[in-house]
């Protein structure tokens, strides 16, 4: 039914505008459909550069905790040293690293989703806007955030593990 209004129409103004039969329209007609499909694509380019600048920042945040734990690892030579000289095999030294570089990022993450939820809260308030929280989304971004810290805490774990006792005991 949507395509023959839309023949009808442009029937008629063809018509009333004395457009030739050979001659394009000089007008446009825009439907529904139309705006849904330009509404889709701006959300989908939205939703893209959200998902790249999102990445950039998780990018730069990993960089940050792997920098923060390889200076960890500096400064805590001697202690791993010490834990290596009785008896901690290199998994534990690495465990230890890994579930330091994942509580940071986990905070990071808590921090973020009550900042997030505070300012949606905000913006509920002063438009009068529905607030949405899905659990699942805060698992994801919880998941995220683990992620992260494992992926980036790794190196610098791994680093940590494979430091001679020896020499780590005579750091300083």
């Amino acid at each position: 039914m949507v395509e023959d209004a839309r023949d009808e129409v442009t029937e008629l103004l063809r018509r009333r505008r004395g457009v030739a039969a050979s001659a394009p329209n000089d007008f446009g007609i825009t439907t529904q459909e139309d705006l849904l499909d330009l509404y889709h694509k701006i959300t989908g380019a939205f939703f893209l550069v959200t998902l790249v600048i999102s990445s950039i920042g998780l990018l730069v945040g990993g960089i940050g905790v792997m920098n923060m734990m390889l200076i960890s690892v500096r400064e805590r030579t001697r202690e791993i040293g010490v834990r290596a000289a009785l008896g901690a095999r290199r998994a534990d030294i690495m465990g230890q690293f890994l579930v330091e570089a994942v509580t940071l990022t986990l905070v990071g993450g808590v921090l973020g989703l009550g900042l997030g939820w505070a300012l949606a809260l905000g913006v509920r308030l002063a438009f009068k806007v529905p607030l949405a929280l899905s659990l699942g989304g805060v698992a994801a971004a919880l998941g995220v955030s683990a992620a992260v810290g494992i992926f980036f805490g790794l190196y610098p774990a791994w680093r940590a593990s494979r430091l001679d006792p020896i020499e780590a005991l005579r750091y300083e």
